[in-house]
């Protein structure tokens, strides 16, 4: 199971980016998410007049280490980690390890 998916809100724990907030777009393989507005990269993109792209310099969103980053916990309003527990029902859960609350998302 995976403790952190598309949608989570997360917060940037290391890196240039520390302390940054955002939601994750994508992951793009088991150990890089894609966070809007964290990592951003000064691209130069070649004009395309077929696609109808305009040429210049774009700011790009990269892919960040899992670990990285970390889940933000609103009932404490700080990052915290994640674990996983089964309900009596069989169901695998995600929860935050500081307050033991279900991770809703």
């Amino acid at each position: 199971m995976e403790k952190i998916r598309k949608g989570d809100e997360i917060v940037v724990i290391t890196g240039k980016d520390k302390g940054k907030r955002g939601t994750v777009l994508r992951r793009v393989d088991d150990e890089h998410v894609l966070v809007e507005g964290v990592n951003r990269a000064k691209k130069h993109v070649k004009p395309n007049p077929v696609k109808g792209v305009a040429g210049g310099i774009v700011d790009k969103d990269m892919p960040i280490h899992i670990s990285n980053v970390a889940l933000f916990n609103p009932a404490t309003k700080k990052a915290d980690r994640v674990g996983i527990k089964a309900l009596e029902d069989g169901r695998k859960v995600r929860v935050f390890k500081s307050n033991g609350e279900l991770v809703n998302a």
